[in-house]
């Protein structure tokens, strides 16, 4: 095949010499050509060699020691991280003490009160009866823990990001050295902050508060940066002819016109810093996550559950709240808005001494609606008529042991069973097609990494989960979202659950799964599947709808059909959005198949968990380090990265 621009040299060769794939591949197979033999030479077992690995297990012991044992005489925990972690404590404590003077009546006026001015009467409503909800569950005292680290680290977390957005969207230079670092810290799963925090600062709310910070500041980041740098050019022009000064431009201007992306970026990190607040629990942060985690634990799902609706109630409010204040951004004010304002301020604090004043601060125990003994008795039910014995579909319990017995075991074993060479050249392979030579060198380093730490098994047993898990999602997830993008029925019909889906915390999946299935490896898949599935229906629609209407009416006058014209216009035209929803459910599957080692998920996640629970840093930081790159070569292998130059690729 020729075109009207190739080369009389380049016209002459064959036409699949000049496809850019085949090039990749044909040179990645000279590679393994000169390569592959040597490695099979020199380790004829297929499993990783250990004259490749390194035992970091006595190096982090005696850094672990060190740490413990200077933590109260070394400088730089006297003079920096301690003051640091006093910090922490004591604002966390201020603000959970106000909340406790306020007391139940004040919080829940002045939340709706707030609700009301950003968001309008209904959502005022609706948090009014969150936070009432929280206290008839017998949660008020634990939501107002998870509130009050809430307030510390989502305040941190924006400082953090906004003063590095302000960096990267003023200065090339500084946008070009975070972009791969705020990549990285968004692929990570949660369950990496973890350890390294605890390793500095120990159990307790510092190490749960400063976890939060580092993963919920990178969106803050990113938006804010994105926001500065996509100001109106003219509007920046016209100021500068005024005489300003640079601050006076980025005051006056600059951050002015990106108020949407930073009310954006106050949204994602708020629903970021709830969920790791949440998953922060299993490092003492207390609060809900922490009521959750100790139910999980014992298996007792009504306790389980009785604390996950509080952790859902305030993810729905918080993520409505701020999203409605972004929407009505820019608009006109109400007539008399201020009087208002006045007197709903006067109510709430009329509310909140009221309460003071009849002594009744804490929510009242007469008031507490227990839901954990009725749950509990239908999960007993579940489990003996659901679980097993159920003529022609079989029970939940069946579907999980099929499952991990047709596909996740088989997956793993053949996996494990791969030798290690063929693992990093189908790795290498994946990236390159989709990305660059760089891609691809990545995505092996960091899979080398995972040999070179001694846990290449448990890393595979891990990558077999997320792949059955992602298999199952793309299959559900871009079947619905040609659905929803075919018909507007069911994309509204759709949009409720898919909103109230991605607001939950990632632990709060346990719940459900653990009802169902009980425990083990195919209910931490079933977990991921239904995290990641609204990210990837969201993205499919969006990318469908999103086609050209113009191409789908040129399909429609050749007479196509329905299937044909999504077969062969909608899905070609709609592929970077669809290999987006790919890679999205990828990085949301990776980070629940790691928390399902609370629940039996074992490999990894099991290694973190256990780690954190026996204070055997060395196991867990290996593990955490593993995710990590583990992770990166996901990220790598799934997003598609476009060429600068004819050179790089």
């Amino acid at each position: 095949m020729t075109t009207l621009t190739a080369t009389p040299r380049k016209a002459s060769q064959p036409g699949i010499v000049t496809n850019r794939a085949v090039r990749k591949l044909a040179a990645l197979a000279l590679i393994a050509a000169f390569l592959v033999p040597l490695a099979a030479a020199r380790w004829a077992n297929g499993t990783w060699p250990d004259a490749l690995t390194v035992d970091l297990s006595d190096p982090l012991a005696e850094t672990s020691d060190w740490i413990i044992d200077n933590r109260d005489t070394h400088p730089l925990f006297l003079y920096f991280l301690g003051h640091v972690s006093n910090t922490v404590v004591i604002a966390v404590r201020a603000v959970y003490l106000a909340l406790l003077a306020v007391g139940w009546a004040g919080v829940t006026a002045v939340s709706a009160l707030v609700a009301w001015r950003v968001a309008g009467i209904r959502l005022a409503l609706g948090t009014a009866t969150a936070f009432l909800a929280c206290g008839l569950l017998g949660m008020w005292v634990p939501t107002m823990q998870t509130l009050a680290l809430m307030v510390v680290a989502v305040g941190a977390s924006v400082a953090v990001g906004a003063l590095l957005g302000l960096a990267a969207g003023l200065s090339d230079r500084m946008d070009r050295v975070l972009r791969p670092v705020l990549d990285t810290m968004q692929v990570l799963p949660a369950f990496a902050y973890l350890l390294p925090v605890v390793l500095v600062f120990g159990i307790g709310v510092p190490a749960a508060v400063l976890a939060t910070v580092v993963y919920a500041a990178p969106p803050m980041a990113r938006l804010t940066a994105l926001g500065l740098r996509g100001a109106d050019k003219e509007v920046l022009e016209a100021v500068e002819s005024l005489g300003t000064t640079a601050l006076q431009r980025l005051l006056t201007a600059r951050i002015p016109l990106a108020r949407k992306e930073l009310l954006l970026g106050l949204n994602q990190t708020i629903m970021m810093a709830l969920s790791m607040a949440v998953i922060a629990s299993v490092i003492g942060a207390g609060g809900l996550g922490d009521r959750v985690y100790q139910a999980l634990a014992s298996v007792d799902v009504g306790a389980a559950l009785a604390a996950g609706i509080p952790i859902v109630l305030l993810a729905v409010v918080l993520d409505r709240v701020t999203g409605a204040a972004g929407a009505r951004l820019g608009q006109a004010p109400a007539r008399n808005t201020r009087a208002l304002w006045a007197y709903a301020l006067v109510a709430a604090v009329a509310v909140a001494v009221a309460g003071r004043l009849a002594d009744r601060p804490e929510w009242p125990d007469g008031w507490v609606v227990g839901i954990a003994e009725p749950v509990n008795r239908a999960v007993e039910w579940m489990t003996d008529h659901l679980y097993s014995g159920v003529p022609v579909i079989g029970g939940t319990a069946d579907w999980a042991g099929h499952f991990t017995t047709w596909v996740l075991d088989p997956l793993r074993d053949g996996l494990q069973w791969l030798p290690w060479w063929s693992v990093l050249l189908i790795v290498a392979a994946l990236a390159w097609l989709i990305g660059t030579w760089r891609t691809a060198l990545t995505a092996v380093l960091a899979m080398t990494a995972i040999g070179v730490l001694g846990v290449w098994k448990p890393s595979l047993d891990t990558l077999s989960q997320v792949l059955a898990a992602v298999a199952v999602t793309l299959v559900i997830g871009f079947a619905t979202g040609i659905a929803a993008a075919r018909s507007d029925r069911v994309e509204r019909l759709l949009r409720p659950v898919l909103d109230v889906f991605q607001t939950m915390p990632q632990f709060v999946y346990l719940i459900p799964v653990v009802a169902l299935f009980g425990v083990g490896r195919a209910p931490a898949v079933a977990a991921a599947i239904v995290y990641a599935l609204p990210a990837v229906v969201r993205i499919t629609t969006q990318g469908l709808r999103q086609v050209d209407p113009a191409a789908l009416e040129s399909a429609r006058s050749m007479g196509a059909t329905s299937t044909q014209q999504l077969r062969q216009v909608q899905l070609p035209l709609a592929r970077p959005a669809l290999l987006l929803a790919v890679n999205q459910g990828v990085v949301l599957v990776l980070a629940v198949v790691i928390i399902g080692g609370l629940v039996g998920g074992g490999a990894l996640g099991y290694d973190v968990v256990f780690g954190l629970a026996q204070g055997d840093l060395a196991t867990g930081l290996v593990a955490g380090a593993a995710i990590v790159c583990l992770g990166l070569m996901l990220d790598r292998v799934t997003q598609p990265t476009e060429r600068r130059t004819a050179k790089g690729a």
